[in-house]
């Protein structure tokens, strides 16, 4: 029996798992970054920057090969998006190397104003790059402008729109919780408890937030519900998500950090398909012109082309899910400060 594959569809799922991935990974350190100023004492902003150390720049691989991917399988879309939101790309490039660079010069000097400055640029660039994101995410939501070329014909400040800066805060509240549940399995002692009480108020800022965002995305943009009214088993992601979050604050109460951790990530990948099947069959929509959006089928590359990139991703995939794995059982447990630490 024949099973005719859509390597449309499989790409864009695929796409999907390594944008997903890198929310989930890099989501955690831009949280606590985003996190990093609520410390005062130099030995627990140390504390909080080991416990990403070893891990930040192996979660950015996941971003480069979204990206990758993107371009193999999409090329109209990567063209189209990159260059259309060349301005905030630029932006986020810059606050990305912003960040790693204040990772690294931070304890280089023993001056508090030294310190203290870095730790700014760092707390700082995370945040931005996590709303960044969320923006970018929102203007997909919404549809950007494009013409018959499928060229943007838009404008930077034109992105910015109280929907998108919804998105992007709600982000940013996502990242933080994540970051809270991540520092409370990683940290010991009075700092441990210190970002135990975090945990349910970043949940409370993330709930707001959400909650918020889906009511706007009903009212003002009523075609990411679509599918779900066609297909009503699909509801189910929604109703995950949910029990996903509640989940978070009974696992904290009862010591289960890293069950508490894995309810966080699961609510990021639920969040993700509920944008994924709200947005499918396009990836990018036209706004006000439809017609013109990038979908699966118009923007892809050739059937030849995706199949063999299909097999080189198959091929690559194993090797950076097991670089990740081996970097996270190295580095598992408690953090504690050492003359090599950051």
């Amino acid at each position: 029996m024949n099973i005719e594959i859509d390597l449309n569809i499989v790409w864009f799922v695929l796409i999907g798992v390594l944008l997903t991935g890198y929310a989930i990974l890099d989501g955690f350190d831009l949280g606590v970054g985003a996190l990093h100023l609520l410390v005062k004492k130099d030995e627990e902003r140390r504390l909080l920057i080991n416990a990403i150390g070893p891990v930040w720049d192996g979660n950015e691989v996941w971003l480069v090969t979204g990206g990758g991917a993107l371009f193999a399988a999409f090329p109209e879309v990567y063209a189209t998006v990159f260059s259309g939101f060349y301005t905030a790309f630029m932006l986020l490039l810059f606050v990305l190397i912003f960040r790693a660079v204040a990772i690294e010069f931070r304890s280089k000097q023993e001056m508090k104003w030294w310190r203290q400055m870095w730790d700014a640029a760092f707390s700082i660039s995370s945040v931005l790059i996590a709303f960044l994101m969320g923006v970018a995410l929102g203007n997909i939501v919404k549809g950007i402008p494009l013409d018959a070329n499928k060229e943007f014909t838009g404008t930077f400040l034109g992105m910015i729109t109280p929907y998108t800066v919804l998105v992007g805060v709600t982000t940013v509240a996502l990242f933080m919780m994540h970051g809270a549940i991540y520092g409370v399995m990683k940290t010991e002692g009075e700092l441990h408890n210190k970002m135990r009480g975090w945990v349910n108020n970043t949940i409370i800022f993330f709930v707001i937030c959400y909650v918020t965002t889906t009511m706007a995305t009903l009212v003002y943009y009523p075609h990411m519900t679509e599918h779900f009214k066609e297909y009503p088993y699909l509801f189910i992601v929604a109703i995950l998500n949910m029990l996903a979050v509640a989940n978070i604050p009974r696992e904290i109460l009862h010591g289960n950090d890293f069950k508490a951790f894995l309810s966080s990530s699961a609510s990021i990948a639920a969040l993700m398909a509920l944008f994924a099947i709200g947005l499918f069959p396009n990836i990018v929509i036209s706004n006000p012109d439809p017609q013109n959006s990038l979908t699966i089928y118009n923007a892809a590359s050739s059937q030849k082309t995706l199949n063999i990139m299909l097999i080189i991703a198959l091929i690559g995939i194993p090797f950076v899910l097991a670089y990740t794995i081996s970097i996270y059982w190295i580095f598992r447990g408690k953090v504690k400060l050492t003359k090599m630490s950051y």
